[in-house]
């Protein structure tokens, strides 16, 4: 594990110091619970935006509009075996 060294602002820091004794756990891995939870988040908000931004997008609207009738087509041939 390698060791990091940054400066924060004194108020970060009360507050990091006040929850890191309530939740009885040290400070470094408070920080490296928060930052996991943070890039989570992050990766969730860049995958529901590309599916926004695939929404707005005529090609990928035609690509899937002819993946449901390819999906229909397969289910007509299932139902008629």
């Amino acid at each position: 594990m390698a060791t990091f060294t940054s400066s924060l602002p004194d108020e970060l820091l009360d507050t990091l110091a006040k929850m890191a004794r309530e939740l009885k756990m040290p400070k470094n891995k408070l920080i490296e619970k928060v930052l996991q939870h943070y890039f989570e988040q992050i990766e969730k908000t860049q995958y529901a935006n590309s599916f926004k931004r695939a929404a707005n997008d005529p090609e990928m609207l035609e690509l899937a509009e002819e993946g449901i009738e390819d999906w229909f087509r397969i289910l007509e041939e299932l139902e008629n075996e």
